[in-house]
């Protein structure tokens, strides 16, 4: 009988290749799915193989923390940075990382939280990740001039309300989405957008209308 024996190798696989599979399981199913021999399985290619990019899996599942402190939270908070001359141009790239393929991972984020609801260290990692948001968002409002008090509460009403608004997930189509962005921008501000400064959020979601 022909061999059962896997023979894809290291040298065939790259340590990339083991955290797309595992973070795909992670937000499919839960952390409890990122199970080496599966993304062996997956990965068409021995077990042994694995050890060569990662100790163990408690490696693995880090790199999976870091990866999303990296690209969630961190995309967060260099969007509230980038420059801006009004605070309704501000919240517009803010909103631009949020929904832009490759930026913030929403998926990734729901995932994180249902692991979180399950281990109290990941739950200390996920508030701290949230904390350092908020406060980057508070921080976003205080440098176009709204007292630290009024910039904290408008910095958490956005954040919660993205985050309320993924959960919902209301199947909006990015173009009515993109019709009601004006009005969320004032009312989260209190200002009326100018020409122009929504312009970043726009051409994403016109990009995903036409996806």
């Amino acid at each position: 009988m022909p061999s059962q024996r896997k023979t894809r190798g290291p040298g065939r696989t790259t340590r990339d290749d083991w955290m797309q599979a595992a973070l795909a399981l992670l937000i499919a199913e839960g952390v409890e799915s990122v199970k080496i021999l599966r993304l062996a399985d997956q990965l068409d290619c021995a077990r042994s193989s694995f050890y060569w990019f990662f100790k163990d899996r408690g490696a693995l599942l880090e790199a999976l923390l870091e990866h999303w402190e990296t690209t969630n939270t961190s995309a967060l908070i260099a969007a509230t940075r980038r420059p801006s001359d009004t605070i309704t141009q501000a919240l517009g790239h803010l909103y631009a990382t949020w929904e832009a393929p490759g930026g913030f991972d929403t998926r990734l984020d729901f995932a994180i939280r249902g692991w979180a609801s399950r281990d109290p260290d990941v739950r200390a990692r996920l508030s701290a990740c949230d904390d350092a948001r908020i406060a980057a968002m508070a921080g976003m409002f205080e440098r176009h001039g709204f007292a630290a008090a009024e910039a904290d509460v408008r910095g958490r009403i956005v954040y919660f309300t993205q985050i309320g608004y993924a959960t919902v997930d209301q199947q909006e189509s990015a173009e009515l989405r993109a019709s009601r962005g004006r009005d969320y921008v004032t009312c989260l501000t209190g200002q009326e957008p100018r020409e122009g400064d929504l312009a970043l959020a726009y051409t994403v979601l016109d990009q995903l209308s036409r996806a």
